[in-house]
């Protein structure tokens, strides 16, 4: 684990990567189709064929729209969270956090956080967000909670939604549980900094998909740092896993 001295710059050139190679298909496609325009009109009947082995195809590409249009507005929202961090990167006065667990950098956890069930884990993550300087925890894990675990206003002032992952060490947290997470998290809860915690570790597509959508992820090391006060907060500098 390091942390990441251009994460702007990074997701700023995926994004414009992402860009022309989609506008590269476009005009490959506009091509292809007036090719295939004139040699229907001198070969109907193949043309007639080609066109009714071809809906099934059509059908699929229109069934993934909707996904694709989600993946670029999480992207979006993603570069609007690094914008905020720069900001947010400004000397800042924060409080000491009150009551009893103010004063200590480790909770009491037990030594596994397995131990927990899944309600459990949730709740210790919003007992760190509350130990750390966090205002307005609140655990809404639970059915119908939309991909939000946890929601918390940062010492930064920035609004915090995480989603905890409560896994064996060999259940990897993949790219799906990022995408589900990544179609609300922004658009939905209102997120300036979304956070992915797991007790394993997540797959290199699940990476892949949280530095483009600029969602921030914290394994069981990074999370076993953040207890011990060993290793920053999700609202500290970026992480790379």
């Amino acid at each position: 684990m390091a942390y990441s001295r251009q994460p702007t710059q990074v997701r700023t050139r995926g994004t414009l990567l992402a860009l022309g190679l989609a506008t590269a298909l476009v005009g490959a496609v506009g091509l292809l189709f007036l090719r295939l325009a004139r040699w229907a009109g001198t070969h109907p009947g193949p043309a007639a064929l080609l066109t009714v082995l071809s809906l099934p195809l059509l059908y699929a590409l229109v069934r993934g729209m909707p996904r694709a249009r989600e993946l670029r507005r999480a992207a979006r929202a993603g570069m609007a969270e690094a914008d905020a961090e720069s900001v947010a990167a400004e000397p800042t006065v924060v409080l000491p956090p009150s009551g009893p667990q103010g004063d200590d950098l480790t909770l009491p956890l037990p030594e596994t956080t397995l131990d927990l069930t899944p309600d459990a884990f949730e709740e210790a993550v919003a007992d760190l967000c509350r130990r750390d300087g966090c205002r307005d925890v609140e655990v809404v894990g639970g059915a119908g909670d939309l991909g939000a675990d946890v929601l918390a206003t940062a010492p930064d002032g920035r609004r915090v939604v995480i989603q905890c992952k409560r896994y064996a060490p060999t259940h990897k947290s993949g790219s799906q549980d990022l995408q589900r997470f990544g179609g609300t998290c922004w658009t939905v809860h209102g997120a300036q900094l979304a956070v992915m915690v797991t007790t394993s570790t997540f797959t290199d597509p699940a990476k892949e998909y949280a530095e483009i959508c600029g969602i921030r992820l914290i394994d069981g090391a990074a999370l076993d740092a953040w207890t011990n006060g060993t290793g920053p907060a999700p609202w500290g500098p970026a992480w790379v896993s």
